[in-house]
């Protein structure tokens, strides 16, 4: 039923490009990585259309599959005479033609041919990775970015890899609900990709099962070390390593169902963003790791100081890349932290940087609102100053929640799990003296007390007791008293403009 299910969502590049042909449209050009998933796609296309097929490239010349090529149509000219003389109705696929698309004489030579390519039933279909088109043949040619595999060829192949290794000497334990994890983790990989990561996890264990999905994961990280823009986190937090923001752990645990098909068929809508705004070191980047981890999403960290380039148009570039690069892993999480120093300065940019700022920010915004891929954005920020306001209208995120200093029952929950990390037990230290003593401070500088503790401890070569935290919290400042004035005004901003993380959000106890 799953895999019906998700059979059922075709790729709808593949019918976009059976009307074209039908239509006579002489020159497509076709984007795609995967050579041979699209040859093959081809060839179905030919064959209902009662075609014949003929595939080029530099090295061997025109021939038709499974028979000898012509060499003698190496050539870029003479394969496009090949063309022009045939009489076939035909498919001509051309791979990776745009290094000779920069040659004067070979794109006179495409405009002279497309004429009677119109009357005819021969259609050119290029097919590279890369799109360059020169400016003469912008209004004759028809382009398609061929996507990567969907849920239907996806679940295929975990169906076809599952029947091949349980005739084997591998074990196969797989619900119908297991499966359709697998397919969402594999999305954004190339169907030799994904084959390569189930084969990979079958290796590793002996057998293919929903633990595998974390192997299937990691092999994303391979599409994010080639760009520049993006970083990916490993999802090691938990929601249990961060005290407090009830609130906030529930809105998230009702929203990590919604990326499955069966959410789909509900009604449900993909969740967009969420912008966690609130006092430093109160667990905004920790959350937005810990969501990666409770929906077993890719974690990707856009750096918006390297979006930025010297050359004119190159920022705009960079940040296209970063959201297809993005795109291409989903499912995800998009973490952008501390988003306000990023986008900062949009108002004045038309001075200081020729507005380049404004037109990074703009194409941020206008992905932020109409994209339709699962890319789940998790931005932070310390100063609702300096957020530009198009940016917390709503629809382009689905919520605002403010991230206030823990309360005093908070602060109990967030000194027992830093005692746990370092193997101490809670019960042999007085929370609720430390949690008193510690009124005002955030969840960063209670565990940096603590710290302090222990190399107190460690100096006097003693255990870790009440007594040296108490004293690490009795000399610190925290940032509440520091910036009062600040954390005040935020506090005030947020009270009828942003969700509260947590039930226990107010003036520290």
């Amino acid at each position: 039923m799953i895999k019906d299910r998700l059979s059922a969502m075709a790729n709808p590049q593949e019918a976009e490009l059976e009307i074209l042909v039908r239509a006579r449209y002489p020159l497509i050009y076709l984007v795609s990585w995967e050579e041979g998933r699209a040859e093959r796609m081809l060839t179905a296309l030919a064959a209902k259309q009662d075609k014949r097929m003929f595939i080029w490239t530099s090295t061997i010349g025109f021939g038709e599959p499974g028979k000898s090529p012509d060499e003698s149509t190496r050539d870029p000219q003479a394969a496009l005479d090949f063309v022009a003389r045939s009489q076939e109705s035909a498919l001509f696929v051309i791979k990776d033609f745009h290094p000779f698309l920069q040659n004067h004489g070979v794109v006179r030579r495409v405009r002279d041919i497309i004429d009677g390519l119109k009357s005819s039933y021969k259609t050119i279909i290029l097919l590279s990775p890369v799109l360059a088109i020169p400016v003469e043949l912008e209004k004759e040619v028809t382009v398609i970015d061929y996507d990567l595999p969907g849920p239907g060829e996806l679940c295929s192949l975990v169906t076809e890899v599952a029947a091949a290794s349980q005739s084997g000497r591998f074990q196969v334990d797989l619900k119908s609900d297991d499966v359709e994890k697998i397919v969402q983790a594999s999305m954004g990989l190339t169907l030799s990709e994904a084959e390569n990561a189930l084969a990979k996890a079958i290796v590793l264990d002996s057998k293919l099962g929903p633990g595998d999905i974390d192997v299937i994961l990691n092999e994303k990280k391979q599409i994010i070390r080639k760009s520049r823009m993006l970083e990916f986190y490993e999802a090691n937090e938990e929601f249990g390593q961060i005290g407090g923001l009830g609130l906030l752990k529930e809105w998230l645990q009702k929203r990590g169902v919604a990326f499955s098909s069966k959410a789909r068929q509900f009604g449900l809508p993909q969740p967009r963003g969420i912008l966690l705004l609130g006092v430093q070191g109160c667990g905004k980047s920790l959350t937005c790791k810990a969501i990666a981890s409770l929906w077993r999403l890719p974690l990707l960290r856009l750096d918006m100081g390297s979006v930025f380039g010297g050359i004119v148009g190159q920022s705009e570039e960079n940040m296209r890349r970063a959201i297809r690069t993005a795109e291409s892993v989903a499912p995800c999480v998009l973490w952008l932290d501390e988003i306000e120093k990023g986008l900062s300065g949009t108002e004045s940019s038309n001075v200081s940087d020729a507005g380049t700022t404004s037109r990074v920010f703009s194409t941020f915004l206008t992905w932020l609102q109409e994209k339709t891929k699962p890319v789940f954005v998790a931005a932070t920020a310390n100063s609702v100053s300096l957020l530009p306001p198009e940016l917390l209208r709503k629809g382009r995120l689905d919520e605002i929640f403010f991230v206030d200093l823990p309360s005093a029952a908070e602060r109990r929950d967030i000194f027992a799990i830093h005692l746990a990390k370092r193997g101490r037990r809670s019960a042999a230290f007085d929370l609720p003296e430390l949690a008193r003593l510690s009124a005002g401070f955030s969840g960063a500088e209670v565990e940096q007390c603590l710290v302090e503790g222990l190399y107190d401890a460690f100096h006097q070569e003693k255990e870790l007791d009440t007594g040296h935290i108490r004293r690490a919290l009795a000399a610190a400042v925290p940032l509440s008293r520091t910036m009062k004035e600040e954390i005040d005004g935020l506090r005030s901003w947020a009270s009828s403009r942003a969700r509260p993380a947590s039930a226990g959000d107010s003036a520290p106890q």
